[in-house]
């Protein structure tokens, strides 16, 4: 791994990797970004017009910090105009990956038990994180039976009191949902 890095880098890069190395900076490592500004509690909730009718939705999410990584679990309850209500709850971990500020979700335990994504082609969701700045991006990839897809995307932006939650879902191109609202931090 290594090797190829060096047979990839130009002359500038190692002039750069020698000066760091020679005065004892520290190296940036993969996955460095810093989950700590969004490590918390949050809630929130959001009035949606589905069809004509107004319905209300209730959102969560917990962002945790653990030394392999970080864990983000969240949950959406649906109130129907009927009074049923829906809950839907989510628990990923993620773990770092060998390129700068994207996660890898440890949803299943490989052979070796390493923690890895579930496979799209089994007809499990491929998921993985990403930190731009102040922004938490959590991806999710389905493959349906006829090689169709969907992909969910949620954005956390932190901001002043708490998280800015911007989703959507796009299924072969065309846009079904999207949802924006304040998740206050608790």
């Amino acid at each position: 791994m290594v090797m190829r890095y060096f047979s990839k880098m130009n002359e500038g890069g190692l002039i750069l990797l020698t000066v760091f190395l020679m005065i004892g900076l520290p190296i940036r490592s993969a996955g460095a970004a810093d989950i700590d500004p969004f490590v918390g509690e949050y809630t929130g909730s959001v009035e949606l017009d589905r069809n004509g009718a107004k319905e209300k939705r209730d959102m969560s999410v917990q962002i945790s910090k653990d030394k392999k990584g970080f864990t983000v679990i969240w949950e959406s309850t649906v109130h129907k105009p009927n009074g049923r209500t829906k809950t839907k709850s989510y628990s990923i971990d993620f773990v770092a990956t060998d390129r700068d500020n994207i996660f890898s979700s440890a949803m299943k335990t490989n052979v070796f038990g390493h923690a890895v994504p579930l496979d799209p082609m089994m007809g499990d969701p491929y998921v993985w994180a990403r930190i731009t700045g102040d922004i938490l991006t959590v991806f999710s990839l389905h493959v349906d039976e006829e090689g169709g897809y969907e992909m969910q995307q949620y954005n956390r932006t932190l901001t002043e009191g708490g998280l800015n939650l911007d989703y959507q879902s796009v299924r072969n191109g065309e846009i079904l949902k999207t949802i924006s609202t304040l998740l206050r931090r608790i």
